[in-house]
């Protein structure tokens, strides 16, 4: 019996081989974009992984020291596209050291040389430096269509003027939140005006790039496709002529207004124009006195960024009810409990929302009534059942609250939810019963974050957390569990994880070693804050083929306590990295 099977599986290769003209098996596989179904078919057998090479367009790099350059264009040597991530996301948070890695040198080297039709580069958290930009300019100006440095630092504005005249094909140029060194001023967005007439969106939001609008006009007037402008600061009154000017512009964030304490009069904003096609927006530091700006162009909006506004809780309820059409609303936590029952009764196509923590020592940014507790949380999720993207820092917060998100929004894949220390005391725990519900309502979840406070979620919700995360595959968890058993019994479930970060539970480390040998699907562990055994010896436990394992000590200058110590473990097929700094501590493999 067991050879007829063997046979039977044979013949089954062969026919799922050669039963499928390559032509129709390589036009099917590209309408297949998820990764995961990718992967999967790639494994039926080896001629579809060959398919699979040869026309996969794009892929995702979530570790760049998982992998080489070299290897990946074995792998994939027909790549269009290709999303390259260095740091830990807790770089973006300062828990990791400058120093810490991530060189992009080695990768743009390598795919500047070997990777003959890549269109499109995507960097985040990277060291770019002018060397690495000058290579790529040289090898792939001619075809570069989209550069994104996304939280990038290392690099100048001589670079970007490099960029914008020689590659006259880049229709997107991406540098939101990078530390770029200005050495030429604004020269290099009057080379992009001037060497391109075919760029879609330019954004360089939250940086601190300076922008002439006279070189931002010429920019819109000669690039006509020109659909997302996202800048720096930069006088929305000497912005009227680009306006007048972006017919097509569909688009815009940034921008300033004049601080009110240093003007005499302050400006009517009434009439001002924004083209008809405009249906994104988020301006810089708008205050009560210049959101009449919106007001006209208020029932178009699709997104809203509200989040570096100086408003109150009721600025927030005049502008929200005025934006029946929203699909993205980003705003900070002033908008308190009452803007968000105004957002559940008017925007019902709200697909995203983003409430972000309220400047605590600056009065602009917070208001007595810009609290988040359960009424808003229940309001939302009621009144909004079209919500996909969700994340909400809050005061205070309730299992019922937690229950109607898992009732109502159904549709969710990514929530994720922080619990503030301003309350001394919140009203109800544990939250055990309340996750629970959420989770198992919520079963299109792929994305899960729960950062709370000591107590709020206990061993036995960390259980159910694991027991009804069957598609989640990244989750960040914060001072939850009272005991090792709570990360033991979250690893005995959720099959999909592949990413999973903890800060501040303090399990030890002999039991994050063998949660990690739990969870099958795991590729990546960061944890700030565990017990630490005398010797170190216990994370050894999780030592397998190809999984390094790196100890983070934020500070030098002393011992460090075991609530800032910091592990990061992942699968690697290149081996332990070689410019590892003085705070990084390589455990497995050993040289």
């Amino acid at each position: 019996m067991g050879g007829e099977a063997e046979a039977g599986e044979r013949q089954l290769g062969r026919v799922l081989s050669f039963g499928i003209p390559d032509t129709a098996l390589g036009l099917v596989m590209g309408y297949v974009e998820d990764p995961w179904d990718r992967d999967a078919i790639s494994l039926v057998c080896r001629h579809w992984c060959r398919v699979d090479a040869l026309s996969r367009k794009h892929v995702t790099v979530a570790m760049a020291y998982s992998t080489t350059p070299e290897r990946l264009f074995r792998r994939f040597p027909c790549l269009e596209s290709l999303k390259l991530k260095a740091k830990p996301r807790a770089a973006m948070f300062n828990l990791i050291s400058d120093d810490w890695g991530g060189s992009a040198s080695p990768w743009i080297r390598q795919l500047s040389a070997t990777f003959h039709f890549l269109k499109k580069l995507h960097l985040r958290r990277m060291i770019v430096s002018d060397d690495d930009i000058s290579v790529l300019v040289r090898a792939k100006a001619h075809m570069l269509v989209s550069l994104k440095l996304d939280r990038c630092s290392g690099f100048s504005t001589p670079s970007l003027a490099l960029v914008a005249r020689s590659c006259k094909k880049l229709e997107t140029l991406f540098l939101e939140e990078s530390a770029i060194a200005e050495n030429e001023n604004d020269e290099w967005i009057r080379e992009l005006a001037t060497n391109n007439s075919v760029l879609e969106t330019l954004n360089f939001f939250l940086t601190d790039l300076r922008a002439s609008p006279e070189y931002l006009t010429l920019l819109v007037r000669n690039c006509q496709r020109l659909k997302t402008l996202k800048i720096s600061e930069c006088l929305m009154r000497d912005l009227t002529g680009l306006f007048l000017t972006a017919q097509t512009l569909q688009e815009f964030a940034g921008g300033s207004f004049e601080d009110p304490d240093q003007q005499a009069v302050n400006r009517n904003y009434e009439n001002y124009y924004f083209p008809p096609s405009l249906h994104r927006l988020g301006l810089l530091y708008m205050g009560t006195n210049e959101m009449q700006i919106l007001f006209p162009y208020s029932a178009a909006l699709k997104k809203l960024d509200l989040q570096f506004a100086f408003l109150n809780t009721e600025d927030h309820c005049h502008i929200v009810k005025r934006c029946p059409n929203l699909e993205t609303l980003e705003v900070r936590d002033v908008i308190g409990d009452r803007g968000l029952q105004v957002v559940a009764q008017t925007c019902k196509k709200l697909q995203r929302l983003r409430v972000e923590r309220g400047d605590d020592e600056h009065g602009g940014l917070e208001d007595e009534q810009g609290r988040i507790s359960q009424v808003g949380v229940m309001a939302v999720a009621q009144g909004c059942p079209e919500l996909t993207y969700w994340a909400i820092h809050v005061s205070d917060i309730t299992n019922a609250a937690l229950e109607a998100v898992g009732t109502f929004s159904r549709n969710l894949n990514d929530f994720r939810l922080v619990l503030l220390d301003r309350e001394a005391h919140i009203t109800e725990l544990p939250l055990d019963n309340g996750v629970r519900a959420l989770l198992r309502g919520c079963t299109k979840l792929r994305r899960f974050a729960f950062y709370v406070r000591p107590g709020v979620l206990t061993d036995v919700g960390l259980g159910y957390v694991g027991e009804f995360s069957k598609n989640i595959r990244y989750m960040l968890l914060g001072n939850v569990g009272e005991s090792d058993n709570g990360i033991l019994q979250l690893s005995r479930g959720c099959p999909s994880l592949q990413k999973l970060e903890l800060r501040g539970c303090l399990f030890s480390e002999h039991a994050l070693a063998m949660a990690a040998l739990q969870l099958k699907s795991l590729r990546y562990l960061w944890v700030q804050g565990y017990r630490a055994s005398p010797t170190g010896a216990d994370l050894m436990a999780m030592v397998r083929p190809f999984w390094n394992i790196e100890f983070i000590a934020p500070d030098q200058d002393g011992p460090c306590p075991d609530f800032r110590k910091q592990i990061l473990a992942y699968y690697s097929l290149a081996g332990r990295r070689t410019d590892c700094p003085p705070s990084v501590t390589p455990l497995y493999p050993a040289f």
